[in-house]
């Protein structure tokens, strides 16, 4: 069942929605111009989402992943990175960035960020550092206007 939002962000705030919007397809364009691959993009926000427990966005972009092509079972297999073997040493990387970056524990992403440079030059990794932020705004403003999938 859907039941509708505590807060209509979109009504109450349609400029700061907008500019969120905006935003947001700005940023996967410019993530996509450097050469992220428009899956691995949805996987990063999916895994974000998962974290953040944003049911609505999870729901969202295992959908667009799906819609990209992306497969059934690595979808299913993203909670458990890890433990997988469907996913490449750069979406690990990504991953691994994407984890550190949502949890934020105040330990800093250093070694994350050198793995994920490894595999990513300077654009992708703005790319990816954009995509986990802006999703991160997407999950918390889902979760705290009580938006539900």
């Amino acid at each position: 069942m859907t039941t509708a939002p505590n807060l209509d962000l979109a009504r109450v705030t349609p400029d700061s929605f907008a500019a969120l919007h905006r935003l947001a397809a700005d940023t996967g364009a410019r993530a996509q111009d450097a050469g992220l691959a428009p899956g691995l993009v949805e996987l990063v926000r999916l895994r974000a989402s998962q974290l953040n427990g944003c049911g609505y966005c999870q729901a969202l972009h295992t959908r667009q992943a799906a819609e990209l092509g992306e497969d059934e079972q690595r979808v299913a297999d993203l909670a458990r990175w890890p433990e997988s073997a469907a996913f490449t040493d750069a979406e690990r990387a990504a991953l691994r960035l994407t984890e550190a970056l949502t949890r934020v524990d105040g330990r800093g992403v250093d070694e994350e960020f050198r793995a994920a440079a490894e595999h990513f030059g300077e654009a992708e990794l703005a790319g990816l550092l954009w995509t986990i932020a802006v999703i991160g705004a997407y999950n918390r403003l889902a979760i705290g206007s009580g938006l539900t999938g």
